[in-house]
């Protein structure tokens, strides 16, 4: 059943923290009319719809239940990557993966199953015998695969903050959600100041320790719902020593 508009309005702009006074200002709308469409005592234009989305920060999967439930058609497509259309993006991608090399650098998709991996990042999941239909947060909780992880508490408490972040801005994903509460089932709080300005992922490859950090990028503005959700995780090393490891296996 398509739930109403209204009451699906009202929900993201208390998601976002806005009054309705907040949100007529920044849309250029008064709050009478907006407290009308909440309540299902005015109809929407689609124009409306879509200027009242962009305001909120509404992703653009959301956005179509958005237009459904005012009694329009969806505005946003998902296409693959690998689809024709996508084809200059996806070589941006691959430029962006390519030039980080020596160094691991993947692309993520929402529900964090690898898209797109160079080949450093790619050695490195199959000595985790990782496959892409597997998410990357599954790694944390393989009694197994995690033994190679020397900082496990830390990364699963970061890894279980960062879905749910993730997971609010997109309006309560269950999944993403449902991830976040394993990984931090049967952990204590962290209540130590950080130490260091980022939090490294250590790792044991062997003999030798490898520390890499992370830093994320994505496409500034996107009409595809499937790119507007892809993440490019580029891992540095935080010592001279993964440096030097990563710089012999190239």
């Amino acid at each position: 059943m398509t739930p109403a508009f209204g009451p699906l309005l009202k929900s993201w702009r208390e998601r976002r923290r806005y009054s309705q006074l907040d949100l007529g200002l920044t849309a250029e709308v008064s709050a009478r009319h907006l407290s009308f469409l909440e309540q299902g005592r005015a109809q929407p234009s689609r124009a409306m719809v879509l200027r009242l989305a962009r305001h909120l920060d509404v992703p653009l999967a959301e956005r179509n239940a958005l237009l459904t439930a005012a009694g329009f058609t969806g505005h946003f497509k998902a296409r693959r990557i690998d689809a024709t259309d996508m084809k200059p993006v996806r070589a941006a991608v691959e430029r962006l993966l390519a030039s980080h090399m020596p160094f691991p650098a993947f692309a993520i998709d929402r529900h964090w199953h690898v898209a797109m991996a160079n080949p450093a990042a790619a050695a490195m999941f199959a000595a985790f015998s990782l496959s892409p239909e597997t998410p990357l947060y599954e790694l944390l909780l393989d009694p197994e695969r995690s033994r190679a992880l020397m900082n496990l508490d830390e990364l699963k408490r970061h890894m279980a903050q960062r879905l749910r972040t993730e997971s609010a801005h997109l309006g309560s994903d269950p999944v993403l959600n449902a991830a976040a509460a394993r990984l931090a089932a049967g952990l204590a709080e962290d209540e130590t100041p950080p130490a260091a300005a980022t939090i490294s992922t250590h790792i044991r490859m062997g003999d030798q320790a490898l520390a890499l950090f992370g830093m994320i990028a994505q496409f500034g503005s996107t009409e595809d719902i499937a790119l507007a959700d892809l993440k490019v995780e580029l891992l540095f090393p935080a010592d001279h020593a993964t440096r030097a490891y990563f710089e012999a296996g190239a």
